[in-house]
């Protein structure tokens, strides 16, 4: 973990910064508290958790849980503790309330879909084929005390939901200190509680996939989440058609939406993550009546030709 942090002494616009780089993406944590004891407590606490979380959880590190699962594919069951437990059954229950399009098996398919090769190329029909019969999180054994992948070349990835799981253990982390403002933001995954100092909102800016880097309009974000879901940055072309690197594990292929992106707002950061990733499989009503049947959730989708959002998601934003 990169960590670029102020001495906990010291105050920015009334709060605390922890600034750092961990979970593949840049990182942030500010807070405010009237105790130099709790804030340094705090971010060690914070810091430690994430850099575990990362350790254990990443298929990227070869001694985490996820690769000594995957390695075990097809060969013996893998001891787990209750926190991974607690990290299964949540991976049940997202798997049900997006009837299957949350599935962290999909690895098979990241494999053969690399959009960071110097030349891309689309797989052929019978890898495709192939991949697709190692996927399904119904598959997954699991049992109190252990998770068992069943067919050797099966595969976990938290990569959909590790850091939105993340941001609402920090939020819950900081409560626990008797920390009543802060925000969480890892890559852009954000949750907040309270308000900052200084002011009487949290402002998040929501990026226009037609002109990157530029914000159209900031949400009003006190005590809730947001996160989005884009598939206009990472994508190539092949014969003139263009695939981005969001995965449909139904079919095997990219999803074929002209959505570019999707940002949603929500009680936690998970169910606000999930929901914008999910919006983006289908057409352009199916994509809003998931984010609006989903209790306390709004969102957005932006499309090449405008923006569309769900009934109250205007009522957060404000354009200063």
């Amino acid at each position: 973990m990169e960590l670029v942090t102020l001495d906990p002494q010291t105050l920015v616009n009334g709060s605390f910064h922890i600034s750092f780089h961990a979970l593949g993406t840049q990182c942030e944590i500010t807070y405010s508290t009237n105790s130099d004891k709790v804030a340094t407590d705090f971010r060690d606490h914070a810091l430690t958790w994430i850099e575990k979380f990362e350790k254990r959880y990443s298929r990227y590190l070869p001694d985490s849980l996820i690769s000594l699962i995957n390695r075990s594919a097809g060969i013996s069951p893998v001891e787990i503790n209750s926190e991974d437990y607690r990290l299964f059954n949540l991976c049940n229950k997202l798997h049900f309330l997006t009837n299957g399009v949350f599935d962290p098996t999909s690895l098979p398919l990241s494999n053969i879909w690399d959009f960071k090769a110097e030349i891309p190329s689309v797989p052929s029909d019978l890898k495709i084929k192939k991949a697709l019969e190692k996927v399904g999180w119904n598959k997954v054994v699991i049992q109190e005390n252990s998770v068992y992948l069943p067919q050797a070349g099966m595969g976990l990835d938290f990569g959909g939901f590790g850091k939105e799981y993340a941001v609402d253990r920090i939020i819950e982390l900081a409560k626990n200190f008797g920390i009543t403002n802060a925000m969480v933001n890892l890559g852009g995954d954000i949750r907040t509680i309270g308000s900052p100092q200084n002011s009487g909102s949290w402002r998040i800016g929501i990026e226009d996939p037609n002109l990157p880097g530029q914000a159209r309009f900031c949400l009003l974000a006190n005590n809730l989440a947001i996160a989005t879901s884009g598939n206009y940055q990472r994508f190539f072309k092949v014969n003139g058609r263009r695939y981005g690197h969001l995965l449909d594990h139904r079919t095997g292929y990219p999803t074929t939406s002209s959505y570019l992106s999707a940002s949603v707002i929500a009680n936690t950061c998970l169910e606000a993550g999930i929901l914008s990733t999910c919006s983006l499989f289908g057409g352009k009503d199916s994509g809003l009546k998931i984010i609006e049947n989903f209790f306390g959730a709004e969102g957005c989708i932006w499309t090449k030709s405008g923006l569309v959002w769900t009934k109250n998601f205007d009522d957060h934003i404000t354009l200063k």
